[in-house]
């Protein structure tokens, strides 16, 4: 295999060609520890060293942190680290590390997500944010048996009318449908809006 190219990511970091490909991205000690040079020949086991030594052991630091700073879905993990010039390879090996400590769980994470947003959003609004961030629609739905049930719907319900500052004892007939017509694009279902609308109290 040759080094085709070596492009500089910033100063101290270079993201290195094997064979026209990008490969990885080695810091400028890197690359003299290692002779790499554009132009040159780079021994398979050369190559290996550095993908193990280096760069897979980057990758799982950097997975760690990413997690430390803030919980992530697989997905969304397994991107941050292709866009930071780890090789698909690499992120894979340290995907499996993070997860082997349970760091990364992406049915937790979806119960943790609609733990917190289930009493303003509704069944479809946080399986739309779920599947969008990457999780497997079976993980979603597993997390909705689980976390979701009609009571925190309507209790959704009740919040954003709330917020919109609803009465249903003052509004008129055009004022109710246009607020449930408002509900249900966001995805409740009208029996559980006419529902919480029939006893919901003035505020």
């Amino acid at each position: 295999m040759t080094v085709t190219k070596i492009e500089p990511v910033t100063k101290t970091r270079f993201q290195v060609y094997v064979d026209e490909q990008p490969s990885f991205v080695l810091y400028k000690g890197e690359l003299s520890r290692y002779h790499i040079e554009a132009e040159r020949e780079l021994a398979e086991e050369v190559y290996q060293e550095i993908l193990q030594k280096v760069v897979l052991k980057r990758a799982k630091a950097r997975a760690l942190h990413l997690l430390n700073d803030m919980g992530r879905t697989e997905a969304q993990l397994r991107g941050k680290l292709l866009q930071g010039g780890y090789p698909e390879s690499v992120a894979k090996e340290a995907l499996a590390y993070v997860k082997s400590f349970g760091y990364l769980n992406d049915v937790e994470y979806a119960r943790s997500f609609i733990e917190g947003r289930k009493n303003r959003k509704s069944r479809k609004e946080l399986y739309a944010a779920l599947c969008q961030k990457g999780i497997a629609r079976e993980d979603v739905n597993q997390a909705l048996e689980e976390y979701y049930d009609g009571e925190a719907s309507k209790a959704a319900i009740e919040s954003l009318l709330r917020k919109k500052k609803f009465n249903s004892d003052t509004a008129d007939y055009t004022q109710k449908q246009k607020i449930a017509g408002y509900l249900m694009r966001k995805g409740f279902k009208y029996d559980e809006i006419r529902q919480v609308m029939e006893i919901h109290e003035p505020y």
